[in-house]
């Protein structure tokens, strides 16, 4: 019986706003800041890769606009990359979400969240004497047990919650984002009103010809700034249970990736006229410290210290359930399609997608275990570049494979939008398996491990059709 209800169309253009922007709020507003100063020593330099990285995100975000508007149903890029492409290509896609890009995503904001909670309230301390148990010298499980155990806590709590209904969930998304834009907006207000002297050598546009900065050392700090871009694209995951997805998930997508570059460039104008470049530099070399929350003491003290920090553990509360939500429909849509494990094609009488948002929950969980936030943001950066690029491309393939289809969003620029995106997606590509190599490893893995997994379903579902026919 399960199988045989459907998805419910609920969501108007403003919940998909909504969506956009939630998914994307998180984490990197807050944190990205200092990696950017310890790459680029220099505040101007720092703001144009918000800027660029805003930019080059709104030119993805336009591209992927056309090809949701002409495909757009349940499942976002997996339905994209399928009709594109193939069914083995899409897999991956599909594949690679859910072991790495939207897994990690939700445990690194849970992660942060976790953090953030330690700093208000000390959480006891856990399992310390497993502290030191590692596996290959590279995963410490049990390290920070107590933060980790939390964050867990949290995915499986929200997971229930959004099982419970999609309204549910969609009503905490909203609600937490108000408090998240209003909470910013004051940072913005009272930090640029409480500016005694600027920080030296500020916004100085001599720093652009001085030649410290190098193309591969702009493109590795503009990692910690896309990473805060990130989630735009997963507001087409629920296509499904969106009201006129084809003119409403296109509007949506732009307006709020609008709405969020705006957002950023104030915010971290405001960290970088309170905090100099050393000190956004210390802050990311001791580990421990998050940039807005010194910006927010240099002007508030001790009481905007705990102001700062419930910001972050409402923001990044709203972000994980936002990631949640949407995070689960494409394993739904695949499972559909005999692209994954049958029982996540399960609907429940609320009407979701309940064993996937299960298995997606108990994943998330078990990354939480595995590596540190800035260890998890870049793989999934590296990973879902990937394919961004391919459904990029997919606009050009679109055109030729179906030029009198009607398109009720046609990208902006075109053919130089998407071919500029196209090509900064390569060279992101191999710039992070340059910078970065032991995430790309790690990243690349998770990925071809789909391998094996595809050929065994595509198995067993030629055997099952042979059987029932």
């Amino acid at each position: 019986m399960g199988n045989q209800r459907n998805l419910i169309r609920t969501l108007g253009l403003g919940y998909v706003v909504i969506f956009v922007v939630a998914n994307i709020i998180g984490s990197g507003v807050y944190k990205k800041v200092a990696p950017m100063a310890a790459e680029l020593h220099s505040s101007v330099w720092i703001l144009l890769a918000w800027i660029v990285g805003g930019i080059i995100t709104l030119f993805g975000a336009l591209s992927n606009a056309e090809v949701a508007g002409l495909l757009a149903d349940t499942g976002g890029e997996f339905v994209y990359l399928k009709k594109i492409y193939n069914r083995f290509f899409a897999f991956m896609y599909g594949w690679s979400l859910f072991t790495i890009i939207q897994t990690a995503t939700i445990s690194s904001l849970a992660y942060v969240f976790a953090q953030s909670l330690n700093s208000i309230i000390p959480l006891p301390e856990i399992l310390t004497s497993l502290k030191d148990f590692t596996i290959g010298g590279i995963f410490f499980p049990f390290q920070d047990f107590n933060v980790k155990f939390t964050a867990i806590l949290l995915i499986l709590l929200l997971t229930f919650l959004n099982i419970s209904g999609l309204k549910s969930g969609a009503w905490v998304s909203k609600a937490i984002l108000w408090l998240v834009v209003t909470g910013l907006s004051v940072i913005v207000v009272f930090g640029l009103t409480n500016i005694s002297t600027l920080p030296p050598n500020y916004l100085n546009l001599a720093d652009l010809s001085a030649g410290t900065v190098t193309v591969s050392s702009f493109f590795t700090a503009m990692l910690a700034a896309f990473w805060a871009y990130q989630g735009w694209v997963s507001v087409g995951f629920i296509g499904g249970e969106i009201k006129d997805p084809t003119r409403n998930i296109p509007k949506g997508i732009v307006m709020g990736v609008f709405v969020v570059i705006l957002i950023y460039l104030l915010v971290n104008l405001t960290y970088i006229s309170l905090l100099s470049i050393p000190q956004l530099t210390e802050i990311h070399n001791s580990g421990n410290q998050i940039a807005a929350v010194e910006a927010v003491r240099s002007f508030w003290g001790t009481s905007g210290v705990l102001f700062i920090s419930l910001l972050i553990l409402i923001t990044t509360l709203g972000c994980t359930n936002a990631s949640i939500l949407t995070g689960s429909r494409p394993y739904y849509a695949m499972a559909r399609e005999g692209l994954f494990f049958s029982g996540i094609s399960k609907i429940n009488k609320a009407s979701v997608p309940s064993n996937s948002l299960l298995s997606q929950g108990i994943w998330a969980s078990i990354l939480v275990l595995s590596g540190t936030f800035d260890q998890l943001t870049d793989m999934v950066i590296f990973a879902v570049f990937i394919f961004y690029g391919a459904t990029t491309l997919g606009v050009f393939i679109l055109r030729r494979k179906m030029p009198d289809a009607h398109r009720p969003y046609k990208v902006w620029g075109y053919p130089y939008v998407p071919a500029f995106y196209i090509i900064f997606c390569i060279f992101l590509f191999f710039n992070t398996i340059i910078a970065r190599p032991r995430e790309a490893a790690i990243g690349m893995t998770l990925i071809l491990s789909g391998i094996p997994v595809y050929l065994f379903l595509k198995k067993r579902y030629s055997d099952k059709t042979a059987k029932d026919s």
